[in-house]
C-alpha cells in the first residue's frame, strides 16, 4: 500500500510562490486522491509488491495514470525548499546545462517555453539519457520520463490545479515564479551522470 508523502516543509513555507491553499488541495486532495486509486487498483494487478518507479514503467491505463501521478508529484513537492542553499545547480549538472544549453538562463528561458506551450495538462520535465545528456520533455497527463527510460532531474506540473488558485490562467507567470524555490542541491546530487 502507498501513503502520502509528508511535504519536507509547512504548508505556508512557501509563500507568495505557491500557497498554503494550493499546496492544501495539491498536496492533501489531488495527490492523495491519486494514491487511495492507486491502492485500490492494485489487488490482482501483479503489480502489488513492485516499488512506484516498477509499476510507472510496467502499468497501463488507470494504473499507469494514478502511479505515474504520484511519481510525478512526489518529485515536484520534493524538490522545492523555501530557502534553498544554492541558487542555481552545480557540478556535472551545471556542467551538463552550460555544455548543451550555453548559460542557465537560456535553459530556464526555453524550459518555461516548454511549460507554457504544453496544450492542456501535464509536466514539463529535465531528464537525463543514460550517458547523461539532458533534454526537455513535455508530457501530458500522468507521463514522465521513467516511462520512457530517461532520469528524472526537474520538473514543473502544469495541471491547472497547481497553480490556478495562485495565478488564475496565467500559467507563464507561475512557471517564472517557480525557480526561486528550486532545491538545486537536491537535484545536483540526484544528477549522477
Amino acid at each position: 500500500m502507498f501513503t502520502l508523502i509528508d511535504l519536507p516543509y509547512p504548508k505556508d513555507a512557501l509563500e507568495p510562490v505557491i500557497s498554503a491553499r494550493t499546496l492544501e488541495f495539491h498536496h492533501g486532495k489531488h495527490l492523495q486522491g491519486y494514491v487511495d486509486n492507486l491502492n485500490k487498483l492494485l489487488p490482482g494487478s501483479g503489480l502489488e509488491e513492485l516499488p512506484l518507479e516498477e509499476i510507472v514503467k510496467k502499468a497501463q491505463g488507470a494504473l499507469f495514470n494514478n502511479a505515474g501521478q504520484i511519481l510525478n508529484h512526489n518529485w515536484y513537492f520534493g524538490q522545492f525548499a523555501p530557502k534553498p542553499s544554492m541558487a542555481a545547480p552545480g557540478g556535472r549538472l551545471l556542467e551538463q546545462i552550460e555544455k548543451q544549453w550555453g548559460d542557465l538562463e537560456a535553459f530556464k528561458a526555453e524550459f518555461e517555453q516548454k511549460g507554457v506551450s504544453l496544450f492542456g495538462s501535464g509536466w514539463v520535465w529535465l531528464q537525463a539519457d543514460a550517458d547523461g545528456a539532458l533534454s526537455i520533455a513535455q508530457y501530458a497527463g500522468a507521463d514522465n520520463p521513467v516511462a520512457h527510460g530517461f532520469q528524472p532531474v526537474l520538473t514543473f506540473d502544469v495541471w491547472e490545479h497547481a497553480y490556478y488558485l495562485d495565478y488564475q490562467n496565467r500559467r507563464a507567470a507561475h512557471l517564472a515564479a517557480l525557480w526561486p524555490i528550486v532545491d538545486w542541491e537536491k537535484l545536483t546530487k540526484a544528477f549522477v551522470k
